[in-house]
């Protein structure tokens, strides 16, 4: 066996062993993106679910009842900053992807 051979022979194990690192971490990336997208519903429901919640008036005036519904507001603003920031890494992904080379 020449030692071009040889070498050839290494390379194509060394890109057979990149190729299945290549699928193997592709598919986990996809399993995230299902991930996050399906967190994505499930933020978006919840924030909607808080929001009609928060359209009903108190009827009742005790401060500690005041403060549940401050914390319930603020909850409601977290979850649509947190989905607002994962929506805008996959918009942005997706940007550089269309954008011309």
């Amino acid at each position: 066996m020449t030692w071009s051979a040889l070498i050839i022979a290494i390379l194509l194990v060394l890109l057979a062993g990149c190729g299945y690192y290549l699928v193997k971490f592709s598919l986990i990336i996809l399993q995230m993106q299902d991930a996050f997208e399906e967190m994505l519903d499930v933020l978006d429901e919840r924030y909607r679910s808080i929001s009609k919640v928060l359209e009903i008036p108190l009827f009742y005036d005790s401060p500690q009842i005041r403060q549940v519904v401050s914390d319930i507001k603020v909850t409601r603003d977290t979850v649509l900053l947190v989905a607002n920031r994962f929506a805008s890494i996959d918009s942005s992904a997706v940007e550089e992807e269309s954008s011309p080379q």
